[in-house]
């Protein structure tokens, strides 16, 4: 028999009439027995995923303090990030980049920390803010710090480095832009070779606006491939498509690609440097936007959005093919797959309106092909509520609504008190 007195033998799991036990006991209680997991349901077992990643967040949070105030006692960081590798299994790359992070977050970013401190941000998220700030002076990082406070705690990696990017840009549109040329001086095509027969190919630091039209090109390709009797993977036609036109300059019909830039007009006449969207990349130096919008193959298209919200409400007919329907609108609003954190751009999306609704710009959506099977799994609830938000239910009880990201940033009502309050 075991000890009376035991976390394990007090530990039950919780009934339907007490959905707000301790997760913290809980955590324990299953740590010391195992069992315990088959007898919780699966939104217990949710809920314990949670407060997991909220414990773990909190001691990263504790290292990183350690490792920072080892930093301010020791004069060479490189000897430091190699005792660290050794103390903790790591690269030496790895240990140098958790002192760089330390460093940032108490220095620079201390809401950021506090966060990690709270359970609210984990490590790898943090360091999209560390890496976003790290050409920034400290007191410009410690304004982007600021501004990102309320809006990182339920965001993914990508929208928390989409979001970074954002905010260092529109507080040092000069600075962005100048590492921008930077490190465009610094494209290169790279070749690795690794075992087995097998090498991989890139081409770092190019221009955004070209890499993503070339990707797009070879997509298209790759997809049209795709017939009936085509056995090859997506993945794998992509990377035949690409290895082909370099090597013949064949691969497809050569033909104009789009590529969906949003900038506001005052953006593009130059009188102010917001940042713009790249879909599928995220925020663009206003520079780079408007070095693309004025390019001699671009094809200007009016969006005109609400000002108190940023929401697209209308978007011009004129292009090469004047022809507009529900589709498109649907993916310009939307610009990403409307899955909350999904990034894959609108343009690769299906397009279908939710649940039983008809089809309109109201209740159709951009989903790419992996949530469009989710949306109509039975376990997974999504409906369309007023102002286009999308509201959807997981299988473990968890709701989440997701709306459009606005196209630029709302216009607060009252723009006397907002200069009041700057």
């Amino acid at each position: 028999m075991g000890n009376p007195t035991s976390p394990t033998n007090h530990a039950t799991a919780p009934d339907s009439s007490n959905e707000t036990a301790d997760l913290a006991f809980l955590l324990r209680a299953m740590h010391a027995d195992l069992g315990l997991l088959q007898r919780l349901r699966p939104e217990q077992l949710m809920a314990a995923l949670k407060e997991t990643g909220r414990e773990i967040a909190r001691l990263q949070a504790f290292q990183l303090h350690c490792l920072a105030s080892l930093r301010r006692r020791r004069s060479d960081a490189r000897e430091l990030a190699s005792e660290l590798a050794l103390t903790l299994h790591v690269t030496d790359n790895r240990a140098g980049a958790m002192i760089s992070a330390a460093e940032a977050l108490t220095k620079r970013l201390p809401r950021t920390l506090r966060l990690m401190d709270e359970g609210k941000l984990d490590f790898y998220r943090a360091m999209k803010v560390t890496d976003g700030t790290s050409w920034m002076s400290d007191h410009d990082a410690r304004i982007v710090d600021v501004l990102l406070e309320s809006r990182l705690e339920e965001k993914n990696p990508t929208q928390i480095r989409k979001s970074t990017a954002y905010a260092a840009m529109k507080i040092d549109p000069i600075g962005a832009a100048s590492r921008m040329a930077q490190r465009r001086k610094e494209r290169r095509v790279v070749l690795h070779h690794q075992d087995e027969g097998i090498s991989r190919l890139a081409v770092d630091n190019v221009s955004t606006e070209k890499a993503t039209a070339a990707y797009l090109r070879i997509d298209k390709i790759a997809r049209a491939l795709r017939t009936g009797t085509e056995k090859r993977t997506l993945d794998q036609l992509r990377a035949d498509v690409a290895l082909d036109l370099l090597l013949s300059g064949r691969g497809g019909v050569s033909e104009k690609t789009e590529v969906y830039l949003y900038l506001d007009l005052e953006t593009y006449l130059g009188l102010n440097e917001n940042p713009a969207e790249l879909t599928g990349h995220g925020p663009i130096p206003a520079e780079l936007a408007r070095h693309i919008a004025t390019g001699p193959d671009t094809t200007l298209r009016r969006v005109i959005t609400d000002p108190l919200t940023g929401q697209v409400i209308e978007v011009g007919k004129f292009r090469y093919k004047p022809s507009l329907d529900v589709e498109e609108f649907v993916r310009v609003r939307d610009r990403e797959c409307r899955q909350p954190g999904c990034p894959r751009p609108a343009q690769n999306c299906v397009v279908e309106p939710v649940g039983s609704h008809r089809r309109n710009t109201d209740t159709s959506m951009s989903y790419c092909i992996r949530h469009r099977r989710l949306k109509n799994r039975a376990d997974w609830q999504y409906r369309v509520l007023d102002g286009g938000k999308v509201s959807i239910t997981t299988p473990t009880g968890q709701r989440i609504e997701t709306i459009p990201p606005p196209v630029h940033e709302p216009r607060a009502e009252h723009p006397e008190e907002e200069r009041l309050g700057a």
